[in-house]
Parts: C-alpha cells; structure tokens; sequence
C-alpha cells in the first residue's frame, strides 16, 4: 500500500523562490514562468533599493538629534537634493547599461554585454572628474543657491563638500549594479548594497557623536561614513565583475574606449541622463520654493518627508528594474508581447505593494516624522507632507513600472518627453501657483506633487499602449 504524499504548499514554495532570489546565480528569463522571472529579479532589486534608501534615512537620524538639528537636516537634505543631479547621470548611465547588457544577454552574447558595461564605466570616470571637482570646490555656493541660511552654510559645507566629492563613488555603485541588473544578476547587485549600509550604519554614529577613538564631527561624521560605506561597496562590485565566475565576464582591456561602442550607449544615456535631471531639478526648485516660504522649519520638515518618501518609494523602484531587465532580455530574444506580459505583472506586484505603503504612511505618518527630528515644528510639517503626498502613491507605482519599461527598452526619450512635461510644464507651475498665488505656502507645494505624479502615470499607460517602444533598436 502506497502513501499519499502531498504536494508542497504554497508557503514552501514562496520560500524556496525566495531563497532562490537572494542566493541569485545565472537565469534565462526569456523562458518558463513570468511571475517566477519578475519575482526573481524583483526581490532583490527591491531590497537593494531599500538600502539605498537607508544611506539617508540613517545620515538623517543621528543628525537629527544633534544641537541645533535643524540646520544639520537642513544640510543633509538640501545637499542631497543637489546630488539628485549626480543620481540623474548615475541612473542615466546605468540605465543605458542595463538596457544594452540586458539585450545582447537576449541574444545569448555575454562577451558584448560584458564590452558594453565596461564602456558605461569608461564614460562614467571621464564625466565624475569634472562633476566632483566643481562640487567639492563650489559646495558653500551650491547651498546659498539652494536658499540656505549663513549658519546652516557655515555649519554643513564640509558635508555638502565631502559629498559632492564622492560622486564617483555614487556613479559606480549605480552602473556596475545596471551592468548586473541588465545581466539578470541582481543579488549581487542587492548585497553590495548591503554590505556598503553596514559599514555606514557602524561608521556613522561613530563619526556623528563620537566614541573612544572617534570624534564627534556632527554632520561631516555623516558624510564620512556615507563615503567609506559606499567605497566598501564598489570593491565588493568590482571583485565580482572580474572574479570570472559570472555570465559577465569583464576585462581591464574592456575599458578602452571604443568610440562607436560609446556614441552607441551614449545615444540611449544622455536622454535617460536628462530625463532624471528634469525630475531632479523640479525636486531642487520645489525644495528652494518650501525654504523660501516655509523657512528653516518648512525646509527641514519637507526634507524628512522626502526622506521618508524615498525610503518607501525606491523599493517600489526596485520592482519596476525587473520590467527593464525583462523588456531588454525579451526584446533581445525578440519575444515582444512575453515583454508585455512582463509589464503588466509587475505593475500588478508593485500597486500591492504601493497599497500598503499608502496605509502605513496614512496611519503612522507623526510616528515617523517623531522618529527623525527632535523639533515639534519640523514634526509638524514633515507629517502634514507625507500625509498629502502619500496619496499618490499607487500611481507613483504604475508610472514607475511603465518608464522602466521604456527605458528597458532603450526608448529613452519617450520618459524625457514625459517628464519634461510632468514636471516643469505641469508640477513646477502647479506648485508655484498653489504656494504663492494661493498663498498655501508649503501645503500647496505638498499638494502639486501627487497630482502631477499621478497626471504622469495617467499618460505614460497611454504612450505604452501604443507599442511603438517595441520597434526600438539597441
């Protein structure tokens, strides 16, 4: 007599694809299951987005509690919505990695793929030299343009030098973890994140407060320990781009420049590099226009919403790579509709996610602000904002999910037009408007950015049905 064996749960099963998805390893995602290939390449890529996100969150913590700590968030989040500048060229660039990578690995050419990271990496070192200087010289006048006050200048230049000095570092982490996400590697991709926030979550109290052997450097503490954090990282990505043990296989010789290689990436990074600086520049004037009608309070209570934005956003962001990498990867296998198929399921998983982080912001979102400022009036504010702003949230998903679709494949001009039109002829004009005009002041600023989120969705489903990224050559 034979005994009926069950079979696996459906809880067994979820574990074993997650374990699967963080041990990572080599996966043809042209083929088999497309929730099992977004899974795959979405959990990784979330949590690698969620450490990223921690770079901030813990910089913004234990500044946050300092004397006078709203200078100290001023400076921390002024300066970081400088360096989303730097995050255009590192996303731009990454991006195009990612999609040229992600299709010649459809095409089942892991040398090519390997040739065209590397060039990614050579345009990458050329640009930072000029980028990081300039910062790190002009780091005083970057904050006085940004609206900041002499005392605030006086006691962040230093962050906001070091800072802007470590772009390169910034760059790379970005590009070589495209160059993996594009290869369909994205656990290695998601540990160097980790790996990098480890040494900054040690190093930074530390540094900030001081302890033994360590001085208490306040704000620059921070930025020292984001550094080193994110250098341990790069080593960790550059042992496994030339350990040989992975479908990309790079070579020092790789990174000669090989010109019609370069025009050839370029052509995709430099729409995809304008595409995120107009979004970045939109951010940077919403954040001058908060400091200049809401104050110091105003401008630090905004900066911890927008940390705290980011903080729930970018896994969100992370879900939608797994649409790039799968759209390059079959588009490459030239299997357009399994592409298709792809997107939908991911906007699927990530308006579920979206969801919830929309409750969680709409029940907690004074708990959360409390936990970052010591400041009634920053408190105050920075709940008022996350509490507006997290009403767009599922479509912030959606439009997400759609753009890395496109830029997936390599239609990266459709997101530039996009977002030149989401956000300075609908966003900037809206929030001006409800802020001075209305005179709503901050709130009004709150208010423009889940509408024009939402109005940006709306229309990047629209162009998606139309189909014609599927006819873009790479």
């Amino acid at each position: 007599m034979t005994t009926f064996q069950p079979a696996p749960g459906k809880l067994s099963r979820t574990f074993s694809l997650l374990k699967q998805a963080l041990k990572g390893g080599n996966h043809d995602f042209t083929k088999g299951s497309i929730r099992r290939a977004v899974l795959l390449l979405a959990i990784p890529m979330m949590l690698e987005m969620v450490m990223e996100s921690v770079f901030a969150i813990v910089d913004l913590f234990f500044v946050g509690h300092l004397k006078n700590s709203s200078y100290a968030v001023q400076t921390v989040g002024l300066t970081e919505s400088v360096l989303t500048i730097i995050y255009s060229l590192a996303i731009g660039l990454s991006m195009a990695a990612t999609a040229v990578v992600a299709r010649r690995m459809g095409e089942h050419n892991p040398v090519d793929a390997a040739k065209a990271g590397m060039q990614t990496i050579s345009i990458a070192l050329i640009i930072n030299i000029l980028i990081g200087g300039a910062g790190f010289y002009f780091a005083s006048d970057i904050l006085k343009i940004m609206g900041a006050t002499a005392e605030t200048i006086r006691m962040g230049v230093n962050y906001t030098r070091i800072m802007m000095g470590e772009t390169i570092i910034i760059v790379l982490l970005f590009l070589i973890n495209g160059i993996f996400r594009g290869a369909g590697n994205a656990a290695i991709a998601m540990r160097s994140l980790w790996i990098a926030n480890i040494a900054n979550i040690i190093l930074c109290p530390l540094l900030v407060n001081g302890l033994g052997l360590f001085p208490g450097l306040g704000v620059t503490g921070a930025a020292i320990a984001t550094t080193i954090g994110r250098g341990i990282g790069v080593c960790y990505q550059v042992y496994h781009l030339f350990n040989g043990r992975n479908l990309i296989k790079a070579r020092i010789a790789y990174l000669r420049p090989h010109w019609e290689q370069a025009k050839a990436i370029l052509k995709i990074a430099l729409p995809g590099i304008f595409q995120f600086t107009i979004g970045s520049c939109s951010w940077i004037f919403l954040s001058g226009l908060v400091a200049n009608v809401g104050g110091d309070e105003g401008s630090a209570g905004y900066q911890t919403a927008i940390r705290l934005l980011l903080f729930f956003m970018l896994p969100a962001w992370g879900m939608s790579n797994a649409a790039a990498t799968l759209v390059g990867q079959n588009l490459g296998a030239k299997q357009p509709e399994r592409a298709e198929d792809s997107v939908y399921k991911t906007i699927k998983y990530n308006m579920i996610y979206m969801g919830f982080v929309t409750l969680i912001s709409l029940a907690a979102s004074g708990l959360l602000a409390a936990i970052f400022s010591n400041d009634a009036a920053v408190r105050q504010i920075a709940s008022k904002a996350l509490l507006i702003m997290s009403t767009g949230y599922i479509f912030y998903g959606i439009g997400m999910v759609m753009m890395s679709a496109f830029n997936g494949a390599g239609d990266t001009w459709a997101t530039t037009k996009l977002n030149f039109i989401g956000f300075w002829l609908f966003q900037v004009p809206l929030a001006y408007v409800l802020a001075k005009t209305f005179h709503w002041e901050t709130t009004g600023v709150f208010i423009a950015i889940p509408i024009s989120q939402t109005f940006i969705a709306i229309t990047s489903y629209l162009l998606f049905k139309r189909g014609n990224w599927k006819k873009v050559k790479v």
